[in-house]
């Protein structure tokens, strides 16, 4: 029982590690677009961000939002580490 339990373990270990963002030895290259226009007052620009699927980066286009009472949004940013380059997701900050 105990074997199994420390197989389990490891396995999960695995397969969740599988599911982490990825590093890449090159990080793509700026996406330049243009913003469209606001769809009315009140609305903050939220930018596009990297999302890793299947083995790599893939861009998601940004898009107009309401802010959220009381928070900053934090625009995501590469790192460049000992593994490559990461993408670390922007987000909404208090």
């Amino acid at each position: 029982m105990k074997n199994y339990l420390l197989v389990f373990s490891i396995l999960t270990c695995f397969l969740l590690a599988g599911c982490t963002a990825g590093y890449v030895t090159t990080r793509p290259a700026d996406v330049v677009y243009v913003r469209p226009v606001s769809p009315g007052p009140g609305y903050v620009w939220i930018g596009g961000e990297w999302e890793w699927s299947g083995g790599s980066y893939r861009w998601h286009e940004g898009s107009w939002q309401h802010p959220r009472e009381g928070h900053n949004w934090k625009s995501g940013y590469w790192e460049n580490g000992n593994k490559g380059y990461r993408w670390h997701k922007g987000g909404w900050e208090k």
